[in-house]
């Protein structure tokens, strides 16, 4: 019915429905298989379009904007906690916050878009936003403990850990808990950006069980092996001046 013309030459539309699969996946199939069975006759070029583009184009701002912001918040925690050891601590929290992410969009079918990533990049903030009052208070009963009782033995090191983890046990829970629970109805929502709304909402209901587990667990295991090393570098240390 019309003649379509882009950049000066007459353009043809072939318009394709992806379902299934990731669009970059069916694009990178294609491409093989149009390179193996297709030859374009002279003056003819092929291009795809669309919401491949789109994917492309995402792909590359996330390759510079993620390590960027990885850079800024590893800073601000240092800043925060001047010790490199507890921002490695606190930003083990996003790749276990990730599993959870990756599980639910496994079991889920849901493929890698937009609408996923901005999920995972909110789930990140979360994670560390726990993380970080874990191992504040930690922080806290370890130093209180040190000045009362002069953390010498592995017993009263565990007692102010536990102690420690024991305070922000609650209010951890409620957090993934109220994120949870506000993010569950959208999973069953429809009608009008509903599909992007649930892309949105699955990685963090994915992730704050992982990252909970994180928090509450492991985060305290690893701050007790960190300091009862350097509680045993000190007797060393004593022990050797004298």
């Amino acid at each position: 019915p019309m003649i379509r013309s882009e950049n000066g030459s007459k353009v043809g539309l072939v318009f394709v429905d992806v379902v299934g699969e990731s669009y970059g996946d069916y694009v990178e199939a294609a491409k093989v298989y149009i390179q193996e069975k297709v030859e374009l006759p002279g003056g003819y070029t092929l291009e795809w379009a669309g919401q491949y583009t789109y994917l492309e184009r995402l792909r590359a701002k996330l390759m510079l904007v993620v390590p960027v912001t990885l850079v800024i918040i590893f800073m601000l925690l240092y800043f925060n906690f001047n010790s490199v050891i507890k921002t490695m601590i606190v930003l083990l929290s996003v790749p276990f916050a990730f599993i959870g992410a990756i599980w639910i969009l496994y079991v889920l079918g849901y493929n890698t878009s937009v609408a996923v990533w901005v999920g995972i990049i909110a789930l990140g903030g979360v994670a560390v936003e726990t993380s970080v009052i874990m191992i504040v208070y930690l922080d806290q009963y370890y130093e209180r403990y040190k000045t009362e009782e002069g953390i010498g033995s592995l017993q009263l090191l565990l007692a102010a850990v536990t102690k420690g983890a024991r305070q922000r046990m609650r209010p951890i829970i409620m957090t993934a808990t109220t994120t949870t629970a506000a993010l569950i109805p959208i999973m069953w929502s429809t009608g009008t950006g509903a599909d992007v709304m649930k892309r949105i909402a699955a990685p963090m209901v994915g992730g704050m069980l992982t990252s909970t587990i994180l928090t509450l667990l492991v985060i305290p295991a690893i701050y007790t092996i960190w300091r009862s090393r350097e509680i045993r570098k000190v007797k060393s240390d004593m022990e050797l001046t004298k």
